[in-house]
Order: C-alpha cells, then structure tokens, then sequence
C-alpha cells in the first residue's frame, strides 16, 4: 500500500511538470556509463599516458629525475594528470617522483607519502634509519621524515637534472609552494639542490598532451553538446516575446545536471537586435534576434568549450537574412585561417602574428583569442592571443604547440548587415578541436557553418 501511495505521488508531481521535465525524470540517463565506469576508463587513460607519453617528455626537456612534492589541499597543479580519478587530494604530505632509467628501461613512478594510485606508482618506504635531524628540525616530523626518504631515493639514483615545478608565468607549471621547497632544499642540501631545474615546458606538456582514446570518447562529449544546443535554439525550449536568457542558462545547467555530467562555467546567453544598443542583462527574446550561446560540459575529467548562434524567424520569414549568413561565414573564414597556421613548434604568439596578418589582409574585422584545453577548460598550453590582447600574450604565447595538444578555436568577426540598415553585427564562435599525432588540426564535431533556427 506505501508503495502504490508513492507511485501516484509521483506521477501527480510529474504531471505538473513540463514536458522537458517530465523527460528528464525518468530514468536518469548516462551517456558515460556508471561513476564507476567511468573511474575504469580514466584509470586506463592515466595508465597509457605515464607510459606512451611521459618519457618522451622527460627526454625532450632534459629531465634525469622529476620531484613533485605537495600537502592536502594545496595540490600541484600537475596533481589531476598523475593521480588515479578515486584519488581527490594529496595525503598530508605526498611526493610523486619520475626518475627517467634510460631507453628501454623505462621511467621509474614513485609514490612518496601516497598510495600506489592502482599500481602506477611503486609506494616508496624508506630501508634506512631516519636521521635525528634534518634541516634544524626533528626528523620524527611526519614532513621532515618525508624528506630524509626523498634524500635516500635521490642519493641512491644520483640523477644529474633533478625537475621542479617552479613559473613565473605559467600557473600549471607553478606548483612547488615556498614552503614545500624550503623544506626539500634544507634536507638535500646545496649539493643536490645544485641540480634543480624549473621544468615549465614540461608541466604544461604532461597535462596538456591527449591520448587517441580520449578523443573517442570527446567526440561523443561534443554530440551531446551540439544536441542540447540544438535543443536549447529551438522553439521546443524558446517561446518568442515569452521566454527571456536566464531561463536558457538555467535550462541549460538543469539539462547538464540530469545527464550526470557538470559544467566549469555559468553559461551565457546574449541578444543581438536591429536597431538595438543596450538590451539590458535578461532581456526577453524577439522575433528577428541573434542569439549567442556560451556553454561547457564536463566529463570523465574532459572539459569543453562552445559558443554557437541562432536566429528567431520573423513572421513570415523562412530562413534568416542572408547578411546574417554571410556575417557566419566570415566568421568560419577566420576559423580556416587559424587552420591553416596552427602547427606543432610553432608559439602561439607565432600562430596569433600569422593569422591575424592574413585576416586583416583579406578585409576581416576580427579577434583571436583561442586556447588549449582538455584537463582544463582554459588549458595548459599556449594561448593565441586574448581578447584584450592582439598584440600577443608574453609568456603564455610563447609556449610551443605539440602534437595531440586540443584547442578551443575563439574568435569574432564584425560585420555590417544591409538587411539591418548597416548594423554591425558580431558573431563570435567556438569550437573544439586537435592537433593530431600528425601535426594537423581537425574538429571534433565540425564547426557551425550555419545558424540554428527558432521557428
């Protein structure tokens, strides 16, 4: 009898609901699989990427021997890439160590303080007794005793270049804390620390750097995205004079919500009207308006990034105007250019110089402000360019491109628009794509090269 009583309830309640809601109500979809699914597979990918791709980097920047020291809650920035996804925070004191053995030999993981992370890293004991004093302090310290095992494992290695994490212009690169460097320095002693190099390049390569199997599955990623776009640009969701652009955002993270997935962003909504300068921050949507869209999902760890548009058709009217079509297309003509320049070894401010002479050259009144992503949504790698910042981004710009690096390709062209009396209309795009094994960028699901249409 509770039973059947719980049963009617529920359907009551739905029935209220609606008709998306009702959907989203059922059975509870996961494009991904189980949490627990989903913890095998990313196990897996961190499996493959300590072998296939952190020994070449180790060897391309030089690195004999690689220190990664952290404390509960104040984690490395590298801490997501090297970690098991059961894993949410350091141990108090956790210090993660490559030592590069030679071709054929392998790198060596070592797990200080941790867990073995599912048998990526071999829990490091220490065989000697520890020292009475290490660096003014007592050894019986649970950190300090985490530096005399540090010493033993670097002493009976003897590496010549020992890599530490330490950017003054990159925060993935950043990670060894002043006191956490303090505090290995006083226990190796200048000798050792003689050896120390800053590895930036190499940080922000070990996270930026994707495997062939995640690609799979972010294809799959960025179906969903462009569905729920299609979804959310429709008049199944978008009532014209009814419907205002918070109620879009809230669709949206409601959608993402009940798919079992996440968002790293407040998704944005804006308007574009003719005749139109100042719409206000929710303003309620219209017959002949341009929409915008800028929305992230996130899952298995994979964050993406994507701004798509969308007409809402007048009265009579059976496709957008064709200035608006021709204002997309000029945005995907800045979406080739960028194609044809972004190429492994080259810097970003390299790929940002390039592309924007060839834009201003063909008549384009644009703006590339593109970025890696993947662990992150703005990414670790280089930026090319910022909206604010044309002229190139010093440091952050200067990093090189790499084979399976992933991209967000942002950008925005201005056009005037006849249909619109000359108004100066702006479409601004993004779409996600890779720099495969092959040195050449592809889409992971195509890029908009038409509006969406809300009838």
């Amino acid at each position: 009898m509770r039973r059947m009583l719980t049963t009617v309830v529920t359907l009551l309640v739905l029935a209220t609901l609606p008709c998306h809601a009702q959907r989203l109500a059922g059975t509870p979809t996961r494009p991904f699989g189980t949490l627990q699914e989903q913890a095998v597979q990313q196990q897996r990918w961190l499996e493959l990427r300590m072998e296939r791709h952190l020994p070449e980097i180790m060897r391309r920047h030089g690195i004999d021997l690689w220190v990664v020291p952290m404390r509960e809650y104040n984690e490395d920035p590298l801490f997501s890439a090297i970690v098991s996804p059961t894993t949410f925070a350091a141990r108090r004191r956790s210090i993660y160590v490559f030592h590069d053995r030679g071709p054929g030999q392998g790198v060596e993981r070592l797990a200080l303080g941790g867990t073995a992370q599912g048998g990526v890293y071999t829990a490091f004991r220490s065989t000697r007794p520890v020292a009475a004093d290490v660096g003014g302090r007592t050894a019986e310290l649970w950190g300090d005793q985490q530096w005399q095992l540090l010493r033993e494992l670097i002493e009976d290695r003897n590496p010549r270049v020992i890599g530490i994490n330490i950017s003054q212009v990159s925060a993935f690169a950043d990670g060894l804390t002043a006191g956490e460097y303090e505090g290995m320095a006083a226990a190796l002693g200048p000798e050792l620390t003689r050896r120390f190099k800053r590895v930036e390049d190499a940080a922000i390569d070990l996270i930026a750097v994707r495997l062939a199997e995640e690609e799979v599955v972010y294809h799959e990623l960025q179906k969903i995205v462009w569905s729920m776009i299609e979804e959310m640009f429709s008049e199944r969701t978008i009532t014209p004079g009814v419907t205002r652009t918070s109620e879009l955002v809230w669709w949206w993270r409601q959608r993402v919500n009940d798919l079992g997935l996440t968002t790293w962003f407040q998704p944005s909504i804006d308007v574009q009207r003719q005749g139109a300068a100042d719409l206000g921050e929710d303003p309620i949507i219209q017959r002949g308006d341009l929409l915008h869209c800028d929305v992230g999902i996130v899952a298995l760890g994979l964050h993406t990034d994507t701004q798509h548009n969308a007409y809402v058709l007048r009265v009579g009217e059976a496709s957008p105007p064709p200035g608006l079509l021709a204002a997309l297309r000029r945005a995907n003509r800045l979406q080739d250019i960028l194609f044809e320049e972004v190429r492994p070894g080259r810097t970003g401010n390299e790929v940002l110089g390039t592309t924007l002479a060839k834009m201003r050259a063909e008549g384009l009144d644009g703006t590339m402000y593109s970025h890696p992503i993947g662990l992150h949504g703005h990414g670790a790698g280089p930026l090319i360019g910022r909206w604010d910042a044309q002229e190139g981004v010093p440091g952050r710009g200067d990093h090189q491109v790499i084979p399976r690096m992933w991209f967000s390709s942002e950008l925005q062209v201005t056009t005037p628009v006849a249909e619109w009396g000359g108004q100066r209309v702006r479409v601004a795009q993004e779409e996600d794509f890779a720099v495969g094994a092959d040195g050449k960028p592809r889409w992971f699901m195509g890029r908009q090269d038409r509006l969406w249409v809300v009838k």
